[in-house]
This record gives C-alpha cells, structure tokens and sequence, in this order.
C-alpha cells in the first residue's frame, strides 16, 4: 500500500522531466474525433477534475464533445484538523470553487453531485458506478448530435493505483464500468507524481494531451477557484495549504498525461504498436531492464526457472529490447523474438548480434504469429498489454503452437498496470484456466509472479488424462 503526507516533498518536477515525461506520445484521437465524443470525468474530490484533466475538458467542450462532469464527495475532509473552519462549512465553500471552476470550463450545469462522504468512497461503489451511467444517459438526451455507442464514449477518472484510497476507489469503479461496458478510459495520476518514483515504469506507457492556448487559460483560472486547497484557510495550525507549491508544479505542465484503454472493438494491437513505438523513441531502454537490480534478478529467475538444460527452438513474445533474449538465446539452439515495435527491435538487433541462433520478427501478436512449432515459449512483460479476448487467443495459439514436453513459461509484474484492463495476476489465473496442462511451477512474491507449464508428452498421464 502507498503511504505518503500532503506535505512531503516527494519527486520533483525537475526528475520527472529529467526522466523523459515530456517525451510520452501523444494521445492518438484529434478534435475531429473528439468532437463526437460523448465524455464522462469523475472527480473523487473538487479539484481532482482540475489537476488532471482541466485542459482536456476544455479543449472537449472547444470541439463541441458532449462533457459531463461527476463529482463524488465535498471534499470536507481535507482540512480535519482545522480549529476555524467545521467540515460542513470546508464543503460549502469547496462547492462553490467547484461551481466557479466549472463556470471556467464552459460547462455551467453539466455536472452532478452524488453527496457522498469524504474518505470513505469505498463503501459508495454502486452510487459511483450509478452517477456515471446516469451521465451517459443525460448526455444521450441533451445532446442528440454525439455518439453513444460504447465505442462512442470515454470515462475519464482518477488513476487506479494514484495513493489516495478515494482515487484509487473512484478509478476501480470506472474502470470496471468501461470494460463492462466497452466504453474508453483515460485515467488521470494526481498524487502519483508525489510519491511514485521516476524508476516506476508504469508512467512510460502512458500518453500525453497537449493544452491549447484556451485549455491553459481556463485550467489556470479554475485551479485559482480552488482556494480553499492552494491557500492557507488562517495562519492557524492544522489551517495550512493542503496543495503545496511543488506539488501543484505538476499541474503546471502545458499537457497533461493521462493511461489510455481505448474502447472495446477499436485496434487494440495498432494502439499499443504506436504507444511502443514512442516510449522506445523516448528512452533506448524505457523500463532500466539493463542497469535495474530488479530486472536483472528477475531474468536471472526467470532463466532458472526453465526446466530443461536446452532447448531446439524458442519464441519470445514481447522481446522488447531484447535483454532477455540474449539470455535465452544461450539455452536455445534456435530463438525467435517477437515484438510489436520497431523500435524495440532495432535495439534487440544489435543486442543479439552475437547469437547466430536468434532471429526478430515484427509481429503484433495475436493477429500475426510466427510459423512452426516450439518447444520453448516465453511470454514475460507483455499479457497484460493485451485484451482479455487477445489474452485468449494468444494462449490458444500457445497451445497449438508448442510442442508434446514442452515448456511454456510466464512471467508479469502483479501491481495495477494502468491503461490497460488486465494485471499480471489475471493474465496467470486466464493461462490456468484455459490452459490444457496443469501449472508445473510457481514462483510469487509482492512484486512479481512467476509461472511454468510444460505441455503433456504423447503417451504420458496428462495426455491421457
């Protein structure tokens, strides 16, 4: 669980863009595209909508997008020390910063609030996914002219993962409705950028959307509106700023980041072809799989973990940029590498020039895969990239692709992926249990989860069973 303090100095602006945070790509739909959009922004708190998305709402209400925006809670806890200022009082006043904040984003009365509890959203997880289908609903009726097909309409919610027990509630919730429903989802981080560190990967599959001239404008003068959490409420203890001016830095940015699932039926594969392309752009080796402590004991696992000394031919799938691979490659007479970047390969190129047995191949799996039949496959980093139906059908073609006394080996990191629909856990429960072979080993600790099937050999009890 992440715990951190409002007033912690946390990661810097400056590290983040030390690290490349600038550099994400961007988020792939235009203001044509937008503009038929029917969008839905849920805040736990008032100004959550503000700090990560206030210039996409404005640059949606710009191109003539159907915006409604969802608000949770007051926000009366924030100050729960405050010796001049009741709860009840902090959410009136934060209410009508909310109404002055919405005023500066051209919605006006285009929003609702669901009266829910500060600090407490986890009990309230049906009223939440309630106030978002009735939004699309509302947005259906006012506004006949945008699209309400699923692949029509966007939530834009709080990160999964973001720290703030709320947030975390808030992105669930929206999360589950948008894979539900096969509605899009754009989380937002808040909090994250405080105490995550630039080492975490998650951020570098992410996307950014840039703020018009207009967008900056009415993002600056609705985060002014929120006085109350930028301002000292007195000189009192406990009354202090709850936004301090380092933290309030991120949100200063002329984009804003947001992780990107796109909308049930659109090209996953394509999507994910493009974001990986950029984040290799952006850095040669996006996740520190060469100098990472982590990721060095992880292949060393990984490598150990398969149960014959040599293998006739392999298939890595998601090779990256090929750090794995050159360790596979000495366990295999044979090694295909596949991934769906370019970029990545160019790297895993040069990286496997002096193993002659190794060959890359650009694939966006499941739609493409390689010919022939393995004894050896890797799928390590890369399931839970996929949808649940891509998941599926890679597994299928897994199965038919490797050999009787195979190995088949996975490998994913088990916190909250955010952007896309599956974890690392759900990826290994989906192989168990589709799946033809029973698991032959597992390895799990808090970060990571490790797993071995080895396919039934003609002849043995599995086969026969």
């Amino acid at each position: 669980m992440v715990t951190f303090a409002h007033a912690d100095a946390g990661t810097s602006e400056d590290e983040w863009l030390q690290a490349g945070v600038d550099l994400l790509p961007e988020f792939p739909l235009d203001d044509a595209e937008l503009a038929g959009l029917t969008v839905v922004v849920l805040a736990a708190h008032p100004d959550d909508e503000t700090l990560g998305a206030g210039g996409l709402i404005s640059r949606l209400v710009d191109v003539g997008a159907a915006v409604r925006v969802v608000l949770c809670s007051a926000g009366e806890a924030s100050h729960p020390h405050s010796p001049t200022t009741t709860p009840g009082e902090l959410a009136t006043r934060r209410l009508q910063e909310f109404e002055e904040a919405m005023a500066a984003f051209g919605l006006g009365a285009h929003w609702t609030f669901l009266r829910l509890p500060d600090g407490q959203l986890g009990h309230h997880r049906p009223a939440i996914s309630d106030g978002l289908r009735a939004a699309v609903r509302d947005a259906a009726v006012r506004d006949p002219a945008v699209g309400t097909r699923p692949s029509d309409v966007v939530l834009v919610a709080p990160l999964r993962g973001d720290g703030h027990s709320d947030h975390d509630v808030a992105g669930s919730v929206a999360a589950q409705l948008a894979e539900a429903r096969g509605y899009g989802l754009l989380e937002y981080p808040i909090w994250y950028w405080l105490w995550a560190s630039v080492a975490d990967g998650r951020w570098r599959g992410w996307v950014r959307s840039e703020l018009t001239a207009r967008g900056r404008e009415a993002k600056f003068a609705a985060l002014r509106a929120h006085r109350s959490q930028t301002e000292p409420l007195s000189g009192q203890p406990g009354d202090e700023a709850l936004l301090q001016e380092r933290f309030v830095d991120h949100f200063r940015r002329t984009w804003e980041t947001f992780a990107w699932t796109p909308p049930s039926g659109s090209n996953t594969a394509a999507d994910a072809e493009r974001v990986f392309d950029a984040v290799h752009l952006a850095s040669g080796d996006p996740w520190d799989y060469a100098s990472s402590w982590y990721e060095k004991r992880k292949r060393g696992l990984t490598v150990a973990a398969l149960p014959n000394p040599r293998y006739a031919r392999g298939l890595e799938l998601g090779c990256s940029t090929g750090v794995l691979s050159v360790e596979l490659a000495q366990r295999c007479e044979q090694l295909v590498c596949v991934d769906a970047s370019s970029e990545a390969l160019a790297s895993a190129n040069a990286r496997l020039v002096d193993s002659p047995g190794a060959t890359t191949a650009h694939m966006t799996v499941p739609d493409q895969w390689p010919d022939g039949r393995f004894d050896l496959i890797v799928i390590s980093e890369v399931g839970y990239y996929l949808s649940p139906a891509e998941l599926d059908a890679v597994l299928d073609k897994s199965e038919d692709s490797l050999l009787p006394g195979g190995t088949l080996v996975m490998c994913h990191w088990r916190r909250p992926i955010s952007g896309w629909s599956l974890d690392g856990d759900s990826v290994h429960a989906a192989a168990r249990a589709r799946l033809p072979w029973p698991s032959d080993a597992v390895y799990r600790e808090k970060a990571f989860i490790l797993e071995t099937f080895v396919s039934a050999a003609p002849g043995s009890a599995d086969a026969r069973d």
